[in-house]
């Protein structure tokens, strides 16, 4: 081979090379979200117990957040696979690769922020009291809802439990493992208090009117929001939810879900 033949052909090797440079490799995204795409299966964690947001039903569940977690399992062009959880184990599920997404009203807050990833929060909330419409004139402050004669009626694991332990220490505390069965029970006089937060109270005033929702206008705490729980190992999925949210956001999805449940 010439010396002219033979830099030509270095010449071409060196642009292939160079050219096979520039290609990148076939994108792969983290491992939770390959798992997601390629089983086209959501796991989404709920206790669903708390209305107006998951709520379990005869045929499945429903609510303000199982109509946003469907709008997205539909955007990611997945199906949604509910899994049971409870309050005093959402955290530990989550973590132990239980479900994908832990979603039914949980509140947004540091503790919970250190362990895991939240979406934007939405529904704007305080702690309220939900009380019985015939005693709702004693209860106008928190000190007197933490009174020794005051029955409150707790479920376990969340942060109602921690607000009751931490503000309510003189008042007769007890608990009940089933959040949803509390409002009856304070309607029927089996207790006199449920904390919970504006919504859920809400919603429980208006469908029972044995029952008031007190401190509306002024919560016994600052305004929180909630927001939908997502594991830390997989930064891809994090982002690609979050793109996610924001879209069905723009869209309307999340203003027609708080129309739809919170009005």
């Amino acid at each position: 081979m010439s010396s002219r033949r033979f830099h030509l052909a270095s010449l071409c090797a060196a642009a292939v090379l160079a050219c096979a440079t520039l290609v990148p490799a076939a994108a792969h995204a983290g491992p939770r979200l390959d798992r997601i795409m390629d089983t086209k299966v959501l796991r989404v964690g709920t206790p669903g117990d708390y209305r107006p947001f998951a709520i379990k039903t005869d045929t499945g569940y429903a609510g303000h957040d199982i109509d946003l977690i469907e709008q997205m399992a539909k955007e990611l062009g997945v199906k949604v696979e509910y899994v049971a959880t409870s309050w005093p184990n959402l955290m530990k599920d989550l973590q132990g690769d239980r479900f994908d997404v832990a979603v039914g009203g949980i509140t947004r807050n540091v503790t919970r922020i250190r362990q895991v990833e939240m979406l934007p929060g939405y529904a704007p909330f305080g702690k309220v009291a939900l009380v019985r419409t015939a005693d709702k004139a004693r209860y106008n402050t928190l000190a007197d809802l933490n009174q020794p004669g005051v029955r409150v009626i707790k479920n376990p694991g969340g942060t109602n439990e921690t607000f009751v332990l931490q503000n309510l220490t003189t008042a007769q505390v007890s608990t009940h493992e089933k959040n949803a069965e509390i409002p009856a029970l304070i309607a029927e006089g089996k207790g006199d208090v449920m904390i919970t937060e504006t919504y859920e109270a809400l919603h429980y005033a208006k469908a029972d009117p044995r029952l008031t929702a007190a401190f509306i206008a002024q919560p016994l705490t600052p305004t929180n929001t909630l927001g939908f729980m997502l594991p830390k190992d997989d930064a891809d999925y994090s982002r690609v939810m979050e793109f996610v949210w924001g879209l069905m956001d723009s869209r309307g999805g999340v203003k027609q879900a708080a129309d739809k449940w919170l009005k």
